[in-house]
């Protein structure tokens, strides 16, 4: 996806059409700050298309700085959070709602195996987007979603 290989526990729940959206308790309990419903991208068509919109943020020098999301690539510099590298994220759930403009995604600048997952927050601080981590690797979101639904 985008020239980054997916991890093979998402191909592998996208195979089985088993990424679904957690629960919202499950969600909340995972993302705390998190306030509004994702949708998990049902197949690779849906998260291509979805990128793609992440290449034309990051592409757009205002909406670059509006939802901090820009390339490293382009900026000569190393970029870290609380901004998102279009060059190594992949999104895989976005915003149920239009005009929610939220998304969880990979953050490859970790690992390019097992990428670390990190969250918008339009919350925290209402006058700027912010991406903060989720989890350290996506293989941790899949135990912490476990963990939580399994206390439900």
């Amino acid at each position: 996806m985008r020239g980054l290989s997916l991890p093979a526990a998402l191909i592998s729940l996208l195979e089985t059409r088993g990424w679904l959206p957690p629960g919202p308790r499950v969600l909340h309990d995972v993302i705390p700050w998190f306030a509004d419903p994702l949708m998990f991208m049902a197949d690779l068509h849906d998260m291509r298309l979805q990128n793609k919109a992440l290449d034309s943020i990051a592409d757009n020098s205002s909406l670059s700085s509006l939802f901090r999301i820009t390339r490293a690539s382009q900026t000569g510099r190393d970029l870290d959070l609380p901004w998102l590298d279009a060059d190594q994220a992949v999104l895989i759930a976005v915003n149920e709602h239009a005009g929610d403009d939220v998304a969880l995604a990979l953050d490859y600048r970790t690992d390019a195996a097992n990428p670390r997952v990190v969250a918008s927050d339009i919350w925290s601080d209402a006058t700027q987007h912010s991406w903060r981590i989720v989890t350290p690797t996506f293989t941790d979101l899949l135990a912490a979603f476990n963990r939580s639904a399994s206390t439900e």
